[in-house]
């Protein structure tokens, strides 16, 4: 589950950046995505995965804005599409 976050942390206990942050969030994601998929009649799961997803899309805005090489970075590592 933790697959993404050791390519993107910045040194070995890095928890809070954004980088790591948009790793979290997106295992969170893919993990809620499968349930969903076998579950589709449950919504609080479905209300969380949406929120997922707009916290990554704000995190991605932040590094985008201000850190243009480490948004390319996350894009590439973790095969997010922009």
């Amino acid at each position: 589950m933790k697959k993404n976050i050791p390519a993107v942390s910045l040194h070995e206990k890095d928890t809070g950046s954004s980088e790591v942050q948009i790793a979290i969030l997106t295992n969170k994601i893919e993990m809620l995505s499968k349930h969903i998929k076998q579950f589709k009649k449950d919504k609080h799961s479905s209300v969380g995965l949406l929120k997922a997803v707009n916290k990554r899309k704000k995190l991605l805005e932040y590094l985008k804005n201000n850190k243009i090489e480490s948004y390319k970075n996350i894009l590439t590592k973790l095969n997010l599409r922009k």
